[in-house]
């Protein structure tokens, strides 16, 4: 695979984002070999779905199986275009340009993904555009340098459309220049699977775990934002797994973190010792 250096820095400086071990990832339909297509194309990507539902693991595995490198960057409300592209600092030895992650991705040829990236501030998502289209290329107007991506460089980028709003969702002429996977939660013996392999408890007790996601997820609308997402339940098996009583892990980990409001938590306690 080919590599690119860049000057002052260290030749294995995109070395640290490589994925060594393969991730555990259980595919739930055919969006292994979509992604694979997509990445023969170099189209970038858009990853769509519930919060813990898969998506980050997803792109840890197709890097794996790529052999690429991975640049992941939490996307927040108060992230700028220059902590995507980089800035100068000073040092002992005066002033110096630090690449910020889309750069790095961009000059070395990684897969760069950007999570929940409606988080971030809109003027930001103008930034991504010339990478996603046939310029493939990144200003750096502060530094008056053009970055050609790499030819192994792809964007992926990420988000929950069901917290969006009005004031905060992509473009539609950043949309459109994306494909895009959407993501849910598993079925239920995918689920099952997925949490017993992740947390270490039995095929019982993980069925029990996504029982109570299930009923959880049927309250979103009713009293709940989300419900209890596949991450959440590994948690709780975690919890279990180590001798924690399960109906105690489930209020750490399912209850307690998901709502405030005494009478959701008495119903999901009620769900709780329903399966517990």
């Amino acid at each position: 695979m080919s590599n690119l250096s860049l000057p002052n820095e260290t030749p294995g400086v995109i070395d640290q984002y490589r994925i060594s071990a393969e991730p555990y990832y259980r595919p739930v339909a055919d969006e292994i070999p979509l992604f694979e297509a997509a990445y023969a194309a170099r189209m970038p990507m858009m990853l769509k779905g519930p919060t813990g539902c898969g998506k980050t693991r997803f792109v840890e595995y197709m890097a794996w199986k790529l052999g690429k490198p991975l640049v992941t960057l939490a996307c927040n409300e108060d992230m700028t275009a220059s902590d995507l592209v980089g800035r100068y600092l000073l040092d002992a030895q005066g002033t110096r340009w630090q690449d910020g992650p889309l750069t790095l991705a961009a000059r070395h040829g990684a897969i760069c993904y950007l999570d929940e990236v409606v988080e971030a501030r809109q003027d930001t998502a103008v930034v991504i555009h010339p990478l996603t289209d046939a310029r493939r290329s990144l200003p750096l107007e502060k530094k008056n340098e053009l970055v050609h991506a790499h030819p192994d460089f792809q964007l992926v980028i990420s988000y929950n459309p069901g917290y969006q709003s009005i004031l905060k969702d992509l473009k539609q002429s950043t949309k459109q220049r994306f494909g895009a996977l959407d993501f849910h939660y598993p079925a239920r013996d995918t689920e099952i699977e997925i949490v017993a392999h992740e947390a270490g408890v039995s095929g019982e007790i993980a069925g029990r775990l996504v029982s109570v996601g299930e009923k959880t997820r049927n309250l979103k609308g009713h009293g709940l934002e989300e419900g209890v997402s596949t991450r959440m339940l590994i948690h709780a098996g975690w919890l279990i797994a180590r001798g924690i009583d399960p109906v105690s892990a489930c209020r750490v980990t399912l209850v307690k973190p998901i709502t405030d409001d005494p009478d959701m938590r008495d119903a999901l306690e009620s769900v709780v010792t329903t399966f517990f």
